[in-house]
């Protein structure tokens, strides 16, 4: 993570709303600054305008790292990834949440509320933002990608 690493950028859609509010509560007591991108209800809208914002939190250097919120956290990772500088992961489980940060430098975490309790969000969040990227072999892959979102 940057030089931003306790700040952390948070989104949802109305799906996520409430697990980004157990995140958020989660993170500020570990000490993180909070940028809450938004949506504020289990409203209905369209989780790309969140996910966007959010990711130019990153990419603008106000925040080190993101998490984003919805159903299956699977929209939310389709759409962040469209944002260049942004690498997102959808995890369920611990261990990836650790591989994409360590092997990917993945800036962007995303959970399904639906698949995943606050419990294990946070086990998640943990193993995340406790995880550096190894550099080595894998930043040739890193340099692969983003060849590919510059072409």
């Amino acid at each position: 993570m940057n030089d931003k690493g306790k700040i952390c950028a948070i989104a949802s859609d109305g799906a996520g709303f409430k697990l980004k509010c157990v995140v958020s509560d989660y993170l500020k007591g570990l000490g993180y600054e909070i940028i809450d991108c938004g949506t504020d209800s289990e409203a209905s809208c369209d989780y790309p305008d969140f996910a966007v914002k959010c990711c130019l939190e990153i990419t603008e250097g106000r925040a080190g790292f993101g998490i984003l919120c919805c159903g299956t956290g699977v929209g939310m990772s389709m759409a962040a990834n469209k944002v260049k500088g942004i690498r997102a992961a959808c995890c369920s489980d611990t261990f990836s949440a650790r591989a994409t940060r360590s092997h990917n430098d993945a800036n962007v975490l995303c959970i399904g509320e639906r698949v995943v309790g606050p419990g294990l969000a946070k086990e998640l969040i943990d193993a995340f933002i406790s995880t550096s990227f190894e550099g080595g072999r894998h930043q040739r892959r890193i340099d692969k990608v983003m060849e590919i979102e510059n072409s």
